[in-house]
């Protein structure tokens, strides 16, 4: 008979979490949209802060801390999912990895804040130090600080060639953008420059062609917590 493993995740760059306001919200948010694992950027926590963040019901929250209140990346895991994992951080606080098993369905997830300067350069450079790490149970999520084709800004400008450089690299290591991949006219975005007045898609989750069978559903969802709307990613796995 067959089992199914089903897993969703949200992701969310929530610029800064230093109120109990928002902290508070936040953790009501997550717990009315009830993911498995919840994905942060710009926590703008140090490490004497993390103890802050707590969600009712969530037994382990991970943090990769910035400096001086920049940067910083968490992952929350939910209590309803046994998930025993190992865990590699970066220092300055851009990326976290969690590499694990969830009803012994091995699955990573890389939650990465890109540099506003040099993102796609950042990303293809990550995926290159990270290559040993990284396998076709990977999910890579998190605020990328570049959209990816023309189709994820409102003003339809050329793609970069940096921009056109990493998609090659994506390319090259079989990594889709699973929201584009089901929504390819969408223009739906995650995120308002109001110094620009436009909007954009800088926020991703990207996954491996092999499974692609397995995404059941990714949609965009508006956020009260910050700037950024959200991204949720439904897996459902057949084994």
């Amino acid at each position: 008979m067959a089992i199914r493993t089903y897993i969703s995740i949200i992701n969310l760059n929530v610029n800064g979490l230093n109120t109990p306001t928002k902290r508070h919200r936040l953790a009501e948010r997550i717990q009315k949209q009830d993911p498995h694992i919840c994905c942060l950027q710009e926590t703008h926590f140090t490490s004497r802060d993390t103890y802050k963040l707590k969600v009712k019901g969530w037994k382990k929250i991970v943090h990769a801390n910035g400096n001086q209140k920049k940067a910083g990346v968490a992952i929350l895991i939910s209590g309803k999912r046994d998930f025993k994992m190992n865990i590699l951080r970066d220092k300055e606080g851009h990326y976290i990895m969690i590499k694990g098993s969830i009803q012994e369905e091995d699955i990573t997830i890389l939650n990465i804040y890109a540099p506003n300067i040099g993102s796609p350069q950042y990303i293809r450079q990550l995926l290159t130090t990270l290559k040993g790490e990284i396998n076709n149970n990977t999910i890579i999520v998190g605020d990328v600080n570049t959209p990816l084709t023309a189709m994820d800004r409102s003003t339809r400008q050329k793609t970069s060639k940096e921009t056109q450089a990493l998609n090659d690299a994506l390319d090259q290591n079989d990594l889709i953008d699973i929201y584009r991949t089901f929504h390819p006219k969408a223009t739906e975005y995650t995120f308002f420059s109001s110094a620009h007045g436009t909007f954009s898609k800088i926020d991703h989750i990207l996954g491996y062609k092999s499974n692609l069978g397995n995404f059941k559903k990714i949609e965009i969802t508006s956020s009260i917590v910050s700037g950024h709307n959200a991204i949720r990613l439904e897996i459902n796995k057949k084994k």
